[in-house]
């Protein structure tokens, strides 16, 4: 990640989302309690994965869907919240495509589609280590007050 000594008003927006993401990911315990790891932060973008254990197994000996739609959440937090400007679900939703096995290396990559005002609009296409599409989802984020980095007057 950046150097978060810069100030704000000097960074990149690319360093701005890196430096948002780290300040994120240090408080993040489900994400990281759960063996996620943050791929890739971009302004707007995210890429966050993790292996399906047992523990994550439902009565079929498939994974549970709340663990993919947990993925897809973090990717989603991580993506909207990458311009240093708190921002929170407002509305998701999942479909899923195809089931998840057990051992499977899952990839949740969050992309924007619109952002104005207080609103904004993800994408996030959950993959396993074959590239086959499991599931997608849709998170509507709204901004809040407050930043992840201090902004000087």
């Amino acid at each position: 990640m950046n150097d978060m000594t810069k100030p704000v008003s000097q960074m990149t927006a690319q360093e701005l989302a890196e430096a948002s993401a780290q300040a994120m990911w240090n408080d993040d315990s489900a994400s990281q309690r759960l063996g996620m790891s943050l791929d890739h932060i971009a302004p707007g973008q995210a890429t966050l994965s993790m292996t399906v254990t047992e523990a994550m197994s439902n009565g079929h000996g498939n994974c549970h869907g709340g663990y993919i739609f947990t993925l897809a959440d973090s990717a989603f937090a991580f993506a909207c919240n990458s311009y240093n400007q708190l921002a929170v679900a407002q509305h998701c939703s999942i479909s899923y495509l195809l089931p998840v096995r057990i051992g499977d290396r899952l990839t949740a990559q969050a992309r924007e589609v619109s952002r104005r005002g207080r609103s904004g609009i993800y994408d996030i296409r959950i993959t396993n280590q074959d590239g086959a599409h499991l599931a997608e989802f849709r998170g509507h984020s709204r901004t809040v007050k407050g930043t992840h980095l201090p902004v000087e007057p």
